[in-house]
């Protein structure tokens, strides 16, 4: 017998929304202020990795520098207990531009939820010589074959390149996103506290 009611899959980013930012951690360990800039600056992710890239090669900077910092990292104040809330009530999904070489320690600190992400390509004496997508726009593509599936989305993020997710979910939320963002994108309800996004998350699945 079948069920009128859809199951739901909340797929959230990661850095901003669950950890900090760690371009912006490595940028304050090294001082090169180039670093801090983010998917919240630069909408076009290949020219922002191409500039991270240039400039771990200028000052010769390898995967085990930034690993290091990533070491040192606690996810937000608050994102365990949100977390852990929402996985006990729907299926959740982190869609992040990140990389598998990054994520492990975070992700240990989060217990483990699944992350879809990309992975880097390291040299032989440990440098960051390029990056490789899973694919292309992957968290709305993402999206989308879970809507294949039959899932309803509920999404959430806080930067240029996750409004395209937001976009494809059947809801879109920002959480903590800078004003720049917002105000490009204000169809897509705010929160700034995990209260605040647990409750509009809660209110898409009792509707």
């Amino acid at each position: 017998m079948s069920s009128k009611i859809q199951q739901t899959i909340v797929t959230l980013d990661l850095e901003g929304v669950l950890v900090p930012e760690i371009w912006i951690a490595f940028a304050e360990k090294t001082g090169i202020e180039q670093l801090k800039l983010t998917t919240r600056d630069i909408p076009d992710y290949d020219e922002l990795m191409s500039g991270r890239l240039a400039i771990l090669a200028e000052n010769a900077l390898k995967l085990a520098d930034i690993q290091e910092v990533i070491g040192a990292l606690e996810p937000l104040e608050g994102a365990r207990a949100f977390l852990d809330e929402l996985r006990s009530i729907t299926q959740v999904v982190i869609l992040s531009d990140t990389f598998e070489e990054f994520a492990a320690p975070l992700m240990r600190q989060l217990a483990w939820p699944t992350l879809l992400c990309h992975r880097l390509e390291i040299d032989g004496e440990g440098r960051v010589a390029n990056y490789r997508l899973r694919q292309p726009d992957q968290k709305r593509r993402a999206v989308a074959a879970f809507q294949g599936l039959n899932y309803k989305v509920i999404a959430a993020g806080d930067s240029y390149n996750d409004t395209t997710m937001l976009g494809e979910a059947d809801t879109g939320f920002l959480f903590r996103a800078p004003g720049n963002v917002r105000a490009e994108f204000p169809q897509f309800k705010s929160a700034t506290e995990y209260d605040g996004l647990m409750a509009l998350i809660r209110g898409e699945l009792e509707s």
